[in-house]
């Protein structure tokens, strides 16, 4: 088994065995010398994008405020000494080093991975005591951060906060997190983070989706899909004595008529690949603005293969390709070198010459999801 020094030495397998949604881990220097991929300047500069979800969370005393980006300049200038906070999230969405540090984290499910959120706070910001419903890896950048969790059951929340905050918070283990840092927390973990000094971190988010959302969606998704011909008669029918009574055979005829709804685990499965790849309803594609032709383009991907672009999702399974909330099937299709592109977001030339991908990519190309590698090996235009 191949460790990893990021899991303080534990293979991929004995992370996920013993502490994968199981307990806390805190692995000093997982990152050695990790300084960040951003300052606090380009951080600023994100929290104004449109594209991007951003939050400021201030705090005076026990009075909690939150103010929703994008944001102007002018509110930085403006801001206290201490005690705020501003989140970024969605950040591997524009910043290729952001999706390269996600990479590390490859031995779990891209269906599992939701962003990378960056924080940067100056001396006693936070969020104040919480806990999520997901998984996340917390990496300390530049400066120091106080983190205090606790397993504690009580997940009462502060009535008319305007963020989830622990009523009653008990912290049982407290450490302080320099640079190349890192404390992996399941969810339920009651958590509460302060800057010592001014400093940024940066949160891996797993999502785990909630049953109740899942079926939410997933009935949505189905209703297009249903075929109940025929409707409702009662030819011969005595007089209704009770008008407003709701007909007993009316509901015995739509039971046997919704009985016949069915699904199967492809189905299913082919929900999940739609539903998971879908792009959050912020995120847009930036088509080429002077594409090349489709004879450029094959020349191009031959020489130096091609990129997925940053916000692509790509996922396979059940005989089929998902990407960004569409389908195809693979039958028919070069498949390995499909989940190949899926798998490390990028092919080389040799593994798309011969490979009959050209139309699909340059399709891909066309809309966004996509770009050809320049000879440098990063994405090209």
């Amino acid at each position: 088994m191949v460790q990893l020094p990021m899991l303080k030495g534990l293979s991929a397998r004995e992370f996920l065995a013993r502490h994968w949604q199981r307990k806390a881990l805190l692995v000093r220097q997982a990152f050695p010398g990790f300084q960040g991929l951003l300052s606090a300047a380009e951080m600023m500069d994100l929290a104004g994008r449109e594209e991007l979800r951003s939050r400021l969370v201030l705090r005076q005393g026990e009075r909690w405020e939150v103010r929703h980006g994008p944001f102007a300049p002018s509110v930085f200038r403006r801001l206290p000494l201490a005690g705020w906070t501003l989140l970024v999230q969605d950040v591997n969405l524009l910043v290729p080093e952001a999706a390269q540090l996600l990479a590390n984290f490859r031995f779990l499910s891209y269906a599992r991975l939701d962003d990378l959120m960056v924080s940067l706070a100056p001396p006693g910001g936070g969020v104040g005591p919480h806990f999520d419903s997901y998984d996340v890896f917390l990496l300390q950048g530049p400066g120091r951060r106080r983190w205090q969790v606790s397993r504690q059951r009580d997940r009462r929340l502060v009535e008319d906060a305007p963020i989830r905050l622990l009523r009653e918070f008990k912290p049982t283990q407290e450490w302080v997190l320099d640079a190349g840092d890192m404390l992996y927390l399941p969810p339920g973990y009651a958590h509460d983070g302060v800057a010592v000094d001014t400093c940024m971190t940066y949160s891996i988010g797993f999502r785990a989706p909630a049953w109740q959302e899942l079926a939410a969606a997933f009935l949505a998704d189905l209703a297009d899909q249903v075929d109940l011909p025929g409707r409702f008669g009662d030819a011969g029918v005595a007089p209704r004595t009770e008008p407003a009574r709701l007909p007993a055979d009316l509901v015995d005829d739509a039971v046997r008529a919704l009985a016949r709804v069915r699904w199967s685990g492809p189905e299913v499965a082919r929900f999940l690949g739609r539903h998971l790849t879908e792009p959050k309803a912020h995120v847009f594609f930036s088509t080429p603005s002077r594409p090349l032709s489709a004879a450029a383009f094959s020349r191009r991907i031959a020489r130096h293969g091609v990129a997925l672009a940053l916000p692509t999702q790509m996922l396979y399974g059940a005989g089929r390709l998902f990407v960004n909330g569409e389908e195809l099937p693979l039958a028919g299709l070069p498949g390995s070198a499909l989940q190949r592109l899926a798998n490390d977001r990028h092919l080389s030339g040799a593994d798309v010459t011969g490979q009959q991908l050209d139309d699909l990519l340059y399709a891909w190309y066309r809309s966004g999801y996509l770009l050809p590698e320049a000879a440098s090996g990063q994405p090209g235009k």
